[in-house]
């Protein structure tokens, strides 16, 4: 595997666990689902304020 090659890998990965590759497949899915609808996708900043509150909100134990 060449040098870049490898940091492509690296990259890719490094933003699919930090989570900033998520903003690039709601895009992908909201053009793909909801490109008719009158409302235009979220802004970045838009998707990640509604991604923490998805995340964080209600109660979160393992009992």
């Amino acid at each position: 595997m060449s040098k870049r090659l490898a940091y492509g890998w690296l990259m890719q990965c490094w933003r699919n666990l930090n989570g900033d590759a998520a903003y690039e497949r709601y895009l992908a899915h909201w053009r793909s689902h909801h490109l008719e609808e009158a409302q235009a996708p979220l802004s970045r900043k838009a998707f990640f304020a509604a991604e923490t509150r998805r995340k964080w909100s209600g109660v979160k134990r393992c009992c």
